[in-house]
């Protein structure tokens, strides 16, 4: 398993991840991925045996970005890292590649000195393997809402640094 940062190349395999985890993420088209891009921290991923299996997106603070729970958490924090999304792939489910994200990310977190890394997890329809997950990193629940014409509700967490 190789963690990297991710590369033009990237972005096709980035977005069949992301449709194939599409039912807990937000669609993504080629446009808004590149606008993510340049408005992202870091985009990291995963390669097992030269193939892209999982991929971190992250955007600090301040940021062009209209996602709803960007801009709840850039009401309420003045400096952060959220987690806009991470995607394992399906065949690579519990084999600890969210996990390396995630631990990546928070060493990236520690050296560019954000207080806050922030994410939210679905609660309806619910998502107890994310919530499970969060909880392990210690991220705590400070809101919730109701999101795409009250289709889902999210749990807004955030962990302290």
């Amino acid at each position: 398993m190789i963690l990297r940062k991710s590369e033009k190349k990237d972005l096709e395999r980035i977005l069949e991840l992301n449709e194939e985890s599409v039912h807990f993420l937000s669609p993504m088209t080629m446009e808004k991925l590149e606008h993510l891009s340049g408005q992202s921290e870091m985009i990291s991923v995963i390669e097992v045996d030269g193939i892209v299996e999982a991929f971190s997106l992250t955007i600090r603070e301040g940021k062009d970005y209209d996602s709803v729970n960007y801009m709840w958490f850039s009401e309420q924090y003045n400096h952060f890292l959220y987690i806009d999304r991470v995607v394992v792939s399906v065949k690579m489910h519990g084999k600890g590649l969210g996990r390396m994200l995630y631990q990546a990310l928070f060493e990236h977190a520690k050296q560019i000195e954000v207080p806050y890394i922030t994410a939210e997890i679905d609660i309806n329809p619910p998502n107890p393997g994310s919530l499970m997950f969060h909880k392990k990193f210690g991220f705590k629940e400070v809101g919730k809402q109701s999101i795409l014409d009250g289709k889902k509700v999210v749990s807004l967490q955030v962990v302290e640094i």
